[in-house]
């Protein structure tokens, strides 16, 4: 069996532009995508944290160091400019590897610059018997 997992969120992003007139996509800073472990062209959920609408699209690199996180073509009805999102990437995963896993959690500052990264090692791995007893 395998499993649709959390790979890595950005957390509390803020949208800085909408692009209508662009063909599709995410455009996300390219420290934030390296920081996620997040790749060009990845599929990726979007949750608008103002709206409450969730969609999915995929990434393209802004400019490192930039803050961008701009929402193109369909996507730019979703949310405007000012709006916070959480940016998720998923992976699957076999029941075995489940036992381990932990996401890369990227916070961000409110000029979308990175201020913390959670990684694997930093969080808990998933308790897949339950609650301790």
């Amino acid at each position: 069996m395998h499993l649709k997992m959390l790979k890595s969120k950005i957390h509390r992003a803020t949208v800085t532009g909408a692009n209508l007139d662009y063909e599709g996509s995410i455009t996300i800073d390219g420290e934030l995508l390296e920081a996620a472990g997040i790749l060009v062209f990845e599929q990726v959920q979007v949750a608008n944290l103002n709206n409450g609408v969730r969609f999915e699209t995929y990434v393209i690199p802004g400019a490192r160091g930039s803050g961008v996180i701009n929402l193109n073509g369909a996507a730019a009805r979703l949310a405007v400019p000012g709006d916070q999102v959480i940016i998720m990437a998923y992976s699957w995963c076999s029941e075995s590897e489940v036992r381990e896993w932990a996401p890369v959690v990227v916070l961000v500052d409110a000029r979308n610059r990175v201020a913390k990264v959670l990684a694997a090692e930093g969080l808990p791995p998933l308790n897949m018997t339950g609650p301790e007893k």
